[in-house]
């Protein structure tokens, strides 16, 4: 099987596997794991951040960081599409007590003018804008990169109006190399950084979440609170070092090898794939001009041997990852023709 569902399918390598089963391991509560302090303190190095705090995923990141900002009542900007509002079960309101200020953006920049009139002022009516949420890359946009001059003036913009700037880095280290812009020139932009080390890193579980050392110390009390105090953690920090210091490179791989899929489903004429705003490892390919609905295509590619998901009513989403060959490319374009040519057949 094929699948190209999504990077979280991504299966630990065999260094990964090794590095787990012997992993030196301690009470991370107490913060006594070796290893975990050493991916902790190798994640701050490279981010540039004074500290960072291992968390079981981007979700629980990300949620902990606005329990960090946020006081209830208070409210965040976000983008429309945001994974952070749009897949995260509404947490920043039944966690946070948060209300969010949802503003719709190009490919996930919202217009410096919008963020700015969103800000509220000083009135007893309003909520105090607490925290400007960004996500970098944007999944919902198809992996588009948000630029580094787009970051840094929202950065200035937050600065002038004393709001902090979280970024939900999931896939940080996609943008990073695609834009060939160091990370810590990205984490620099943001008070607060989540970085996923599964996905394309391939490591698999944890996340981390970045910033100065008082804003950790207050973070690791929320992780205990939602319950990711973890005891030998070891073993999860030992495959996510390897993630760090020896798969972020490889991305460009899968950068392109999506851009390979892009301009072969490109090439198919019932299909529309806009192959200049694949930039990442995912890719969008709109299927409403076929004589089949999306979910009987989506079932026809798996029956095929190709996973892949509905992302809206005629996207399909195909992501590139570690476990993909440049001949399961191949592979899949061949049966996606076919799966075509079959469905104008019928």
């Amino acid at each position: 099987m094929i699948d190209l569902r999504s990077d979280t399918v991504t299966q630990p390598t065999v260094a990964m596997r090794h590095a787990m089963a012997t992993a030196v391991v301690g009470d991370d509560v107490y913060q006594e794991d070796p290893t975990v302090a050493k991916l902790e303190e190798t994640a701050a190095r490279m981010l540039g951040k004074e500290a960072a705090l291992l968390v079981t995923s981007g979700t629980q990141g990300n949620q902990v960081a606005v329990l960090t900002h946020v006081r209830p009542g208070e409210e965040v900007i976000v983008e429309a599409d945001a994974h952070i509002f749009y897949y995260e079960a509404g947490a920043m309101a039944s966690l946070a007590g948060a209300q969010t200020r949802p503003l719709p953006g190009l490919r996930g920049q919202i217009p410096l003018t919008d963020i700015e009139a969103a800000i509220r002022g000083q009135n007893i009516h309003f909520p105090r804008t607490a925290l400007i949420c960004l996500e970098n890359t944007h999944n919902r946009a198809g992996g588009a990169v948000l630029p580094l001059p787009y970051m840094q003036e929202v950065a200035e913009l937050a600065k002038k109006h004393q709001i902090p700037v979280h970024l939900d880095g999931a896939r940080l280290f996609h943008a990073a190399v695609a834009a060939q812009v160091p990370v810590s020139a990205y984490a620099a932009t943001a008070d607060s950084v989540q970085i996923c080390l599964s996905k394309g890193l391939g490591a698999p579980i944890g996340s981390l979440l970045l910033g100065t050392s008082d804003f950790i110390d207050r973070a690791r009390q929320w992780r205990k609170a939602l319950g990711g105090g973890m005891r030998q953690a070891g073993v999860i920090a030992a495959p996510g070092l390897i993630a760090l210091t020896e798969m972020v490179d490889r991305l460009a791989q899968d950068h392109d090898k999506a851009q390979r899929l892009a301009r072969g489903l490109a090439q198919i004429p019932e299909l529309s794939v806009d192959v200049a705003k694949v930039e990442t490892n995912i890719v969008l390919c709109d299927v409403g001009g076929l004589a089949m609905s999306i979910d009987a295509f989506v079932d026809e590619l798996e029956r095929r041997g190709v996973r892949t998901a509905e992302f809206g009513a005629a996207n399909v989403r195909f992501v590139t990852h570690f476990d993909v060959s440049e001949q399961q490319i191949d592979e899949t374009l061949e049966i996606v023709a076919d799966v075509v040519k079959a469905s104008a057949r019928s």
